[in-house]
Order: C-alpha cells, then sequence, then structure tokens
C-alpha cells in the first residue's frame, strides 16, 4: 500500500504524542528471541503497537493513526489466533504480511520524525 504520509504537530502537547507515538513505533515489529513460532505470537506486537496507538490517538497524529489501524488490520485478523505450527508455505505468507507491517511502520516513523524535528534519530535507527 503506498501511503504519501507527512505530520504537523499543531502544539507541545501533539508533538509529545507524536514522541510517544515515534518511541512505541520504533521497538522492532518482528518476532524477537521469545517468539513461540506461532502465527499468533508473531503478531502480538503487532497488537501491543495498535494498542498504543489507540491511546495515542488524537489531534494531527489521526490521520497516522488510523493508517496503522487500515494497513495492519489484514494481518492482525488473519493471524491473531493461529496457534497452529507454520510450514513452509504458511511461514511465507506470514512474513509477507509482517513485511507489509514493518515497511509501513517505517513510513509512519519517517512522517513523525521529519515533523517533529528527529530525524536524525530515525536516521540512526536504521544502522
Amino acid at each position: 500500500m503506498d501511503w504519501s504520509l507527512s505530520w504537523t504537530p499543531r502544539d507541545d502537547a501533539d508533538l509529545l504524542a507524536g514522541w510517544r507515538l515515534w518511541l512505541e513505533l520504533s521497538d522492532q515489529v518482528w518476532p524477537d528471541s521469545s517468539w513461540t513460532g506461532t502465527p499468533a505470537d508473531a503478531v502480538r506486537r503487532i497488537r501491543e503497537l495498535l494498542a498504543a496507538c489507540d491511546e495515542l490517538e488524537c489531534g494531527t497524529l489521526t490521520p497516522l493513526v488510523q493508517s496503522m489501524f487500515l494497513t495492519t488490520g489484514a494481518a492482525v485478523v488473519l493471524w491473531w489466533d493461529d496457534d497452529g505450527p507454520l510450514d513452509v508455505d504458511r511461514a511465507a505468507l506470514l512474513h509477507a504480511d509482517l513485511a507489509v507491517v514493518a515497511e509501513h511502520v517505517d513510513h509512519v516513523l519517517t512522517a513523525l520524525a521529519a515533523g517533529g524535528g528527529w530525524t536524525d534519530l530515525n536516521t540512526a535507527r536504521h544502522r
């Protein structure tokens, strides 16, 4: 999905909310070493990110947060309760879904960093 994202905080409260969202989204989207190997556990972090987005949805952040829900919704709905083992084909599908989410999160982070004035931190995140 191609999103043209930008963000301009209108006041200090918006800037603070944007910073909090940037910090939440800067954490990894991909499963970490505690992953149990199930699709449901793989999308657990995405569900946690969406909960944080829900808490921070306000003002100028609303379009960015809504884009997160639209982009991640299919992956979460498809995999959230799937505790079955992954075969090669299902693993490839899960990986593709997670890649779409990770790419969109990167676009949101870039928009937040540009609007918030912390592009150097966002650049350092890619190192």
